[in-house]
């Protein structure tokens, strides 16, 4: 005689299968919101979703990545309207070269290939950020792991300049580096720490401040512990972006090479806020521009959530971390309006929110969530349609 089988082995199969997507189900409902906007918002202006995808820098990590460094068509020119050998050493190689190994895969296709890339590296993030709440004292997080990590998840995908997350832009394969490469840290899995840490040091130059962050805890932990593995894994940190300073270095034939090639290209260099100061006395007196002012509420609100942060006691490490992204964005002169975008990399900014956030009822961080896409979605189709500059 045949029985009917129990629901109940189903309902936990099930539970346990969602549990298993959700981060990645919350991620890319977020960025595909964001994305369909940035569409809509691309033909209304006459453009195509793919082309805005692939705007700005995104164009020089795919030409690095079909031609190599020499061979940059000297259509692509830096921020002063010039080119020449030494421009796309600006550059790091990380992305460039997982797109033209991924490529290998799509055909040839780099435009997918990278794309790819990017939508692949933020998931990866989205389940780095799961386990980095996991990794933090429960006193932060409370008795609600599992709920913080998945409003941290959907607060990172809509980020202000969320959209760079989908573009052929390093953000997205840094972030999934650097927030694995931290958590390893609260974990104390030193190799993982220093590999991730040594891989985004080949991705950006914001791996400086990955670099100090697990070098000072692995350095701590070998003098504590009295183990070689941490002062190893500070090594391994450090190995991706000196390795690549010191070849641009090489190339140019001066030990500085790379920081010349930012200044005389794109006016960047480190000037002690200077030029943010300035910035910001011009946006305050007559700024009448809405990416100026987004500009500037950015850093008031980078500004406080480091505040609330430290307040809370977050790992010392995250603190370390988030604390040198933001000199390196703020303390530092060239283009002004990309610092929304390089904010993205500084998601502990975003633990406080995450953790106050889920602790209010489900409809009400529902809403708020809702609202943070839908912002997210439309800012980032005003930067890339709308906005005439660089992001």
């Amino acid at each position: 005689m045949q029985t009917m089988s129990s629901p109940a082995p189903a309902r936990s199969r099930g539970r346990i299968g969602w549990a298993a997507l959700a981060p990645a189900a919350v991620y890319l409902a977020v960025r595909v919101v964001g994305v369909t906007v940035l569409g809509l918002m691309a033909a209304a202006r006459g453009t195509t979703l793919l082309g805005e995808l692939r705007s700005w820098d995104g164009a020089w990590m795919l030409a690095i990545a079909a031609r190599g460094y020499e061979g940059v068509p000297p259509t692509l020119v830096d921020a002063f309207g010039r080119h020449t050998p030494e421009t796309a050493y600006a550059f790091f190689p990380g992305y460039p070269a997982v797109v033209a190994t991924v490529g290998l895969l799509t055909g040839g296709n780099l435009v997918a290939a990278a794309l790819i890339v990017s939508v692949v590296a933020g998931v990866v993030a989205a389940y780095g950020l799961m386990r980095l709440v996991e990794a933090l004292p429960p006193d932060l997080v409370s008795d609600r792991p599992r709920r913080v990590g998945l409003v941290l998840v959907a607060l990172f995908a809509a980020a202000p300049m969320g959209v760079v997350l989908n573009m052929t832009y390093t953000e997205a394969l840094f972030c999934a580096l650097a927030v694995w490469a931290l958590t390893a840290v609260l974990r104390r899995q030193w190799l993982l720490a220093g590999a991730c840490a040594g891989a985004a040091g080949l991705v950006r130059p914001t791996a400086s401040s990955l670099v100090l962050a697990v070098g000072l805890a692995g350095l701590v932990a070998a003098v504590r512990e009295r183990t070689l593995r941490p002062a190893l894994a500070a090594l391994l940190a450090a190995s991706g972006l000196l390795g690549y300073l010191g070849w641009v270095g090489w190339q140019t034939g001066s030990p500085t090479g790379w920081f010349a090639v930012q200044r005389r290209g794109w006016g960047s260099h480190f000037d002690g806020g200077a030029s943010l100061t300035a910035f910001v006395a011009r946006t305050v007196q007559g700024g009448h521009e809405l990416y100026d002012v987004a500009v500037l509420l950015a850093l008031v609100a980078s500004v406080v959530l480091l505040g609330v942060a430290i307040r809370m006691r977050l790992p010392w490490p995250l603190l370390v971390y988030t604390a040198a992204v933001l000199v390196t964005v703020w303390a530092s002169d060239g283009q002004i309006h990309s610092r929304i975008r390089m904010l993205v990399p500084a998601f502990p900014l975003l633990v406080p929110v995450a953790v106050g956030l889920a602790r209010r009822r489900t409809g009400t961080a529902a809403a708020v969530l809702a609202a943070a896409t839908v912002a997210s979605a439309w800012f980032g189709g005003y930067s890339l349609t709308i906005w005439l500059y660089a992001i």
